[in-house]
């Protein structure tokens, strides 16, 4: 049950200094210290949790009631806090990190300029000048109160920084202040920054300025329950952002009722429920229409209908972990029994979804445009909030989130954590390394979020990520003139993790060819930039099946594409180290469709191309007709087997472009070019009915993938516009993927449906799914005799037939999720 607001409690407390025993100050006017304190003792033990909120350590000995401690509290998430050895080589380093940060950010600091504070960000039509501005002098201000630096305790610096803070609330920030441009930049960018400089500056502020800051930052940003212009409620990260906001400016300013709200709002206490940060959002996005928030499959939704755990996912992970700090063991706590939904989010939400350092680009929206979100930037976020998040989950899930920051930290060769991560962070993620708890290993899973239409395939050597679209999700997001080139981010895009791993970063996103991302199959040409621009399908189909505890799983999409008559189905069954690419029913009015078999950005611009054991050539614009295709090899990236021999076209090419191309708002307007292999499968102009098959080996040797050009390890069962199948030699397992009423051998299912039937032993499991997400049951008619049930999920029933036996799902409001059912032969 969610808790009321607390009339009991106090609207202000004390800053570092004993309370006298009468009344606090407030609106209440007669409530007491002694009467908050009871009260939240009461409303603690009525709210038991399934764990304890624990403060941590570090906050065992803080008076935590007072707003100085919390100040302090704060400071150190920014600083690190006291007695940091500056003589430890990786504390130092981080030292120096923030010393130089800050020295980038402070070059053209100039308070007496009329037209900015900064010469390079004199907008007054873009919103981000303002909360770069504000960034800036945080940065700044952050090695003014860190011991080591060359800033540290500067009392020149000081005063400029102090007089930048006087120049923005006099000519940009504040109540007497127009707004203009993007919301987000007045409500949350600007005030998290100025916030944080305050704290980082407050013994020099003097009272009448700290007021001038806590007007300014309240004239926009006045209640956690609220967010925009036309005050519609926060969802998602937007509300843990402004209850952020909200929450550090409330103890600049002395506002225990303040933090209540901010406690609350996290909650929705005032509301229906709907908008709870911390509630799963499956039964509140079709009541409410937003959608927004976390699903308890793992997805997250940001702006409606937006794939977004590596973009507002993370922020909203990260705030609140920051939250958690600052309210820890007060009275203030958050008490919510849906705060324990947040171990899901990071085991179901984000762990399938990293892949040794990087975030899986079909998730991270238009994030993925921006130049500073590169090179497993993300990830760190997402690292950082998880080691802030230990010592509010004791147990074992403490020791499950330790050894998932263990596994995290060592997988990631490409980018050191801990030599790029902030002090806080570093000290704390050096004590999670030096526990005694072991780390995870290497994730070998199979995991499909239907609620966002993405499904991750992990292997010990690679990891691989499918990027699929409906009519309840949007194919890409480009807003604010950001991510320009998105137009087939969701039309089966298939993104490779290998050995490789900086291979998403280094500028892939500006210089790949968006016309030709892998896996996906399109019309050849260039479209429109695509600010602005979003949709959903018009057709349900994208999602698939699951076998638990494997990495066996049955995916697909009916592509209906954006803006054109093109239309196709797509099937992927990941069965272990085969991928098993299936395409049918590619038709289009005009022009000329293609598949793209890969799309790689090379490390070594010479990697080896072997066409049927034939080395092509190694030069860079080389370029190929391929006839009769039976197997290909990419070195460092695996194999392509083709049972069928196709025709394909085959591309190497160095690519130049700038990162304004693809985002106008963060964009540079500096050129890199990178090498690039592609290769596809052309369908033809006007194609009707075409289609594709092809086995993907990632990571495979060169003998691996001609062994099973020979003998293919997964065969062809059927490729109709009814039902994609195949089946996997070594077992017999069958994967298929029923886009209408259709038969795969020994199953038929009575419409729509993802099935995989697994052999083994005297054992058989079957998976279901309905990907449509609108049936109210599947139908399935199972060929094979003397079969009795070992067990089966909720909602399955199995009657004997002539043939066999029929299965029966009920899958009302399953939302694409899988069904399991065990049987065992007589």
């Amino acid at each position: 049950m969610r808790r009321s607001p607390q009339p009991s409690t106090a609207d202000t407390f004390c800053e570092g200094r004993t309370m006298n025993p009468g009344t606090t100050r407030g609106t209440t006017g007669t409530t007491t210290r002694r009467t908050v304190l009871a009260g939240a003792a009461a409303l603690g033990a009525a709210a038991a949790l399934p764990f304890t909120l624990a403060a941590g350590t570090a906050h065992a000995a803080d008076p935590v009631d007072d707003a100085a401690s919390l100040r302090t509290r704060w400071h150190t998430l920014l600083t690190g806090g006291p007695g940091l050895d500056l003589t430890d080589p990786q504390i130092a380093a981080a030292v120096a990190r923030i010393g130089k940060a800050a020295t980038t950010s402070a070059k053209g600091l100039d308070p007496t300029r009329t037209d900015g504070l900064f010469p390079d960000l004199t907008s007054t039509t873009l919103s981000n000048h303002v909360t770069t501005s504000f960034k800036r002098l945080a940065t700044v201000a952050t090695a003014w109160a860190v011991p080591g630096t060359v800033q540290y305790g500067d009392t020149a610096l000081r005063d400029l920084l102090v007089a930048g803070i006087d120049w923005m609330l006099a000519n940009r920030y504040g109540p007497g202040h127009t707004r203009f441009d993007n919301d987000w930049d007045w409500e949350i960018g600007s005030a998290l920054a100025l916030n944080d400089a305050t704290v980082l500056l407050y013994d020099a502020l003097g009272a009448e300025r700290l007021g001038r800051i806590n007007e300014a930052v309240r004239s926009y940003t006045p209640d956690p329950n609220l967010w925009r212009a036309d005050r519609q409620i926060a969802t998602g990260a937007n509300r843990v952002w402004i209850s952020t906001v909200v929450a550090v400016n409330a103890v600049l300013r002395d506002s225990g009722a303040d933090l209540v709200r901010v406690r609350d709002a996290l909650s929705d206490v005032e509301g229906s429920g709907a908008n709870s940060v911390l509630a799963f959002n499956d039964a509140s996005a079709a009541a409410e229409g937003t959608g927004e928030g976390f699903y308890s499959d793992g997805s997250f939704l940001q702006h409606y209908k937006h794939p977004y755990n590596g973009g507002y996912g993370k922020e909203l992970l990260n705030n609140l972990s920051r939250l958690l700090n600052l309210l820890a063991g007060t009275s203030w706590t958050v008490t919510d029994p849906d705060l324990d939904n947040v171990r899901l989010w990071v085991d179901e939400g984000f762990d399938p979804l990293l892949a040794r350092g990087d975030v899986m680009a079909s998730v991270c929206g238009r994030e993925i445009a921006r130049p500073s979100k590169q090179g497993h930037i993300s990830a760190q976020t997402v690292i950082e909030a998880v080691v802030r998040l230990i010592p509010s989950f004791p147990g074992e899930t403490a020791d499950r989130f330790t050894s998932l920051v263990k596994q995290w930290i060592a997988e990631d060769t490409y980018r050191d954590f801990l030599a790029v991560t902030d002090l806080a962070s570093l000290v704390a993620a050096r004590n999670v390394i030096a526990s005694s708890v072991p780390a995870r290993g290497p994730l070998v899973a199979h995991k499909q979020h239907p609620r966002m239409d993405k499904a991750a395939h992990h292997r010990p050597s690679f990891a691989l990520g499918i990027s699929a679209y409906s009519s309840r999700i949007y194919n890409y997001e480009s807003i604010q003139n950001e991510n320009l080139h998105a137009w087939h981010l969701s039309d089966g895009m298939v993104l490779l993790y290998t050995n490789d791993l900086g291979h998403y970063s280094e500028d892939y996103w500006p210089t790949v060819d968006p016309t030709r991302l892998p896996g996906t199959t399109v019309l050849a040409g260039r479209p429109a930039d695509a600010a602005g621009q979003r949709t959903t399908s018009t057709t349900d189909w994208a999602g698939g099946a699951a076998l638990p505890g494997t990495t066996l799983g049955a995916y697909g999409m009916e592509l209906r594409a954006f803006g054109s008559s093109l239309q196709g189905l797509k099937s992927w069954f990941c069965l272990d180290d085969v991928i098993a690419c299936v395409g049918s029913g590619i038709t289009a009015d005009a022009g000329t469709a293609e598949t793209v078999v890969e799309n790689r950005k090379l490390r070594d611009p010479a990697a080896a191309l072997l066409v049927n054991g034939q080395a092509a050539p190694a030069d860079t614009g080389w370029s190929a007709q391929l006839d009769k295709v039976r197997w290909l090899h990419v070195a460092g990236t695996g194999g392509y087997i083709f049972p069928e021999p196709a025709t394909l076209h085959g591309l190497r090419e160095d690519r130049t472009a700038t990162w304004r191309e693809i985002n106008l708002k963060y964009g540079t307007d500096t050129s890199v070019t990178r090498p690039y292999l592609t290769l596809w499968q052309d369908h033809g102009t006007a194609p009707q009915g075409a289609g594709y098959f092809w086995l993907q080996a990632p990571m495979a040797s060169a003998e691996r993938t001609k062994q099973w050009s020979s003998a293919p390890p997964v065969k062809l069962i059927a490729d109709s516009t009814a039902v994609h199948a195949v089946r996997r030699c070594t077992d017999g397992l069958l994967a298929a993927n029923f886009w209408t009423a259709g038969t795969a051998q020994e199953l038929t299912s009575d419409g729509p449906a993802s099935v995989l039937v697994r052999p083994e032993g005297k054992a058989v499991t079957v998976s279901l799914s309905d990907p449509t997400q609108l049936r109210s049951s599947v139908v399935l008619n199972l060929a094979q005799r003397s079969l009795s049930v070992v067990s089966a999920d909720p909602g399955i029933t199995v009657a004997p037939t002539g043939t066999g036996i029929r299965i029966t799902a009920a899958t009302s409001e399953l939302h694409g999720a899988t069904l399991n059912l065990t049987l065992k032969r007589s």
